[in-house]
């Protein structure tokens, strides 16, 4: 195979993964920038402003137990992909058994008992203000208890995804997301007979539409044709090797992601001491990147998939590759976000609501979300790489001195003394990102992430 052949190679593997993940993800965020200018425009701005508040507050909770669902699937990612590589398939349902057990156990039930004993506390300690606590607890209640279904549903994705399936995930959650729109209309609005429910019904719509994804992964799972599967005839055996690999990539990853949720939980107190009004600029501004997210996220699932494999075929050199390759392709999607949020900025806030205050003070925000977009796009990938190889200890560092020093103390500074006000929490942001792309960037090249070893 010449050289035009191997590039073609890697290029069209890489992509044949990201494509699907792509779509999932920009689609979700789409949907999600849906839900928020539903409910945005779903009434008087002295409802619709604390409602997009309560939205953001509980999101700070719920991305908590989402990251450390994604962190504890990132064992189970990668030693199904390297078990797919190796053609080893008959592990992969022990590892699923696994995964799910350690899901609930470690995850799903501390989070429940806590976000449904003290959710008025919660809320206050990220930063509610009393009118966002009113109008969103019972929104509050509903996300946190649909979590039970939402983070199993992300353990099965990642399952799937480390076998190389990334088209199953992507129909599932394109689907759920089309019903979860559906359901807020009906809901927020009051249709075919029903109350307006507002925030509340988003609220709703979605932890409904988590439990139905539920019922069709378990139907996928219990069914023979997929390679992730969840045989219950065959009892649960415990494997010390599994748990012990599950803890040693997923330990790290999930430790990381605690840091970074409580480094933005702190982000955000500093940045709601600004006002609802202020607050509620900061909470479109991240949906909006969040869009963003799909491409770098997306090129980092397909990296750790694919280095997962061929570290499993003995492959060191495949790895490699595959992680330069991702990163040249994220870096490239970037472009185009970052254009659009450079010159369009304001006109994609006008969407969310048309509050003047808000859309003026987002105009500079979107700017400096524009120059994020490489050096987050490209931390994405090749820390999706490293995952797959199991090295998620450098990626907890890294991530803890980005979000938990560099953010909070730069925003501290820019916000209280400089007096720079919302723009100054985005240039933390970005000087968080910078220094994530450099430890992450050093990391991988000192190649000691091709020596992991999993049983």
């Amino acid at each position: 195979m010449n050289q035009k052949n191997n590039l073609n190679y890697y290029r069209s593997e890489t992509i044949k993964l990201t494509i699907p993940v792509f779509l999932e993800l920009l689609i979700s965020s789409l949907f999600g920038m849906v839900d928020m200018m539903m409910v945005g425009n779903s009434g008087p701005s002295h409802i619709t402003t604390p409602s997009i508040a309560a939205i953001g507050i509980t999101n700070q909770v719920i991305f908590i137990g989402i990251a450390m669902a994604q962190a504890m699937s990132a064992g189970g990612t990668a030693m199904i992909s390297r078990y797919y590589g190796a053609n080893k398939l008959e592990k992969v349902p022990n590892v699923v058994k696994h995964l799910i057990i350690l899901m609930i156990a470690l995850l799903i039930i501390p989070f429940i008992v806590v976000s449904q004993s003290i959710p008025e506390s919660l809320m206050g300690f990220i930063g509610a203000e009393q009118d966002t606590i009113i109008v969103g607890i019972n929104y509050f209640r509903i996300i946190t208890l649909g979590f039970i279904f939402q983070s199993l549903n992300l353990a099965i994705f990642a399952s799937m995804r480390g076998s190389g399936d990334t088209r199953t995930p992507m129909i599932i959650n394109i689907s759920i997301n089309l019903l979860n729109v559906i359901g807020n209309y009906i809901l927020i609005y009051g249709k075919l007979g029903l109350p307006a429910l507002g925030v509340t019904g988003a609220g709703l719509s979605t932890s409904l539409s988590h439990v139905i994804a539920t019922i069709v992964l378990l139907v996928i799972l219990l069914g023979k044709y997929h390679i992730v599967k969840l045989d219950l005839s065959d009892g649960f055996k415990f494997s010390k090797p599994i748990m012990r690999n599950l803890i040693k990539v997923g330990g790290p990853a999930a430790l990381e992601q605690v840091g970074f949720r409580v480094g933005v939980i702190f982000f955000i107190k500093i940045v709601s001491s600004l006002g609802t009004v202020v607050y509620a600029t900061h909470q479109i501004a991240s949906s909006i990147i969040s869009l963003s997210f799909a491409p770098g996220q997306a090129f980092g699932i397909a990296a750790s998939t694919l280095v997962g494999k061929s570290l499993g075929e003995e492959r060191v050199d495949r790895a490699d590759t595959f992680i330069k390759e991702t990163n040249r392709l994220a870096l490239l999607s970037s472009i185009f976000f970052g254009l659009i949020f450079f010159f369009f900025g304001s006109k994609l806030t006008a969407l969310y609501t048309n509050d003047p205050q808000i859309i003026e003070q987002s105009i500079g925000v979107m700017k400096i979300i524009a120059i994020i977009q490489p050096f987050q796009a490209s931390a994405f990938a090749i820390s999706g790489g490293l995952r797959g190889a199991g090295d998620t200890l450098s990626t907890l560092i890294v991530t803890i001195i980005g979000v938990v020093f560099v953010r909070l103390i730069i925003a501290y500074i820019l916000i209280n003394y400089v007096g720079l006000g919302l723009a100054g929490a985005w240039l933390a942001m970005l000087f968080d990102q910078l220094t994530r792309w450099a430890g992450i960037l050093i990391r991988y090249r000192t190649g000691r992430w091709k020596d992991i070893k999993l049983k």
